[in-house]
């Protein structure tokens, strides 16, 4: 016969109400199907809590009982729980909370076990077979910053969690590296090498003070920035010569990064930018046709409930943006990929952008 640990496996909610459950039959025992209810609770008063006495009271109070109050209620819950060597004390507090902390012998000797015997022969496991954590994504020719370490961070941790617990993890970079700013790149790397291919990291040097060089140029002259919105177009439509000079940048900056991940100990999958824009038509025809793209000043938007800003998917010169692709690689990963989590392991300040592509 499975013991209580088997049948709950590492749910500390869920042991303990098993625990709960036989001290409230013998509590109201005329009372059935009481599930008990079990939340975590602030250190001040344990770890975690047994809620029912003021609904049960509720329910009792005009039926002749010998309790008078939840207090009393709460009491009783707490005196009839069976003994335990996961609960070190219990307490009832206000009306009726029945408190627990947990015995840290307990807790030691259930890690313990995890430890020796695996997680999965414990803990829960979670209720999806496959997962993206989409985490670092730095941004083509541009230094990786703190921003970036801390995300890379968090979302390996997460990923070694789920792969510790039998998840299939997509380990998704989402690199920049894709959009207008290539243009003024790829120019002026023509311009400074006209024989680009023959062009090495070395001779090139630092990408980010290339980026800032081609960036003042872009701002300071003309010409220079029309041959740099021609890159940009030749580039989008495929053109061999600028794929090279793109495919090249992006293999100079993929290069710096991999000697971040090699010192971190971390490894990702990427899946860039430029990855999702094939899939991008289809998927703003798909909104389209679902009554949720609307026109707006030469652009075409998706209102969202809530929000006093539009989502803009195609920007009054035709051209797609960071939301067109983000929808794009949210329909790839869970219409090819079959991911039933997805996990963006990003800076704050792009929470309000997410919640708009989400909803």
């Amino acid at each position: 016969m499975a013991t209580q640990e088997e049948e709950c496996k590492g749910n500390v909610k869920a042991q303990l109400a098993k625990l709960f459950e036989v001290s409230l039959k013998v509590t109201v025992p005329n009372e059935a199907d009481v599930d008990p209810l079990i939340a975590a609770c602030t250190g001040k008063f344990g770890d975690y809590q047994c809620n029912n006495a003021m609904g049960l009271w509720s329910k009792i109070k005009g039926k002749g009982t010998q309790f008078r109050g939840p207090p009393a209620v709460g009491e009783a819950i707490k005196n009839n729980l069976p003994t335990s060597e996961m609960i070190d004390s219990c307490s009832v507090a206000g009306p009726g909370f029945v408190n627990v902390v947990l015995s840290k012998n307990w807790m030691a000797k259930s890690i313990q076990k995890m430890l020796i015997e695996g997680i999965d022969t414990w803990a829960p496991q979670p209720p999806v077979k496959t997962a993206v954590v989409d985490f670092s994504s730095p941004n083509i020719a541009k230094e990786m910053h703190v921003g970036h370490l801390r995300s890379t961070i968090i979302g390996d941790t997460l990923a070694r969690m789920l792969e510790f617990s039998k998840v299939k993890v997509l380990r998704r970079n989402h690199v920049g590296d894709w959009g207008t700013q290539f243009g003024m790149l790829i120019e002026f790397l023509f311009e400074k090498f006209p024989n680009f291919e023959d062009a090495t990291e070395t001779a090139i040097g630092d990408l980010q003070a290339f980026y800032k060089a081609s960036k003042q140029r872009f701002d300071s002259d003309p010409a220079f920035k029309e041959r740099a919105q021609q890159a940009v177009v030749r580039l989008q439509g495929g053109e061999e010569k600028y794929r090279r000079a793109w495919a090249q940048i992006c293999e100079i900056s993929r290069t710096e990064f991999h000697k971040v991940y090699q010192r971190l100990g971390v490894h990702l999958e990427e899946k860039g930018e430029s990855f999702y824009n094939p899939y991008i038509p289809g998927v703003i025809e798909g909104l389209t046709k679902q009554g949720l793209v609307e026109e707006s000043q030469g652009a075409r938007v998706i209102f969202i409930e809530g929000i006093n800003i539009p989502l803009i998917v195609v920007k009054s010169d035709g051209g797609f943006n960071y939301a067109s692709t983000d929808l794009a690689a949210l329909w790839y990963r869970l219409n090819e990929e079959k991911a039933e989590w997805i996990i963006y392991v990003t800076d704050v300040g792009q929470q309000q952008h997410f919640d708009m592509v989400f909803k």
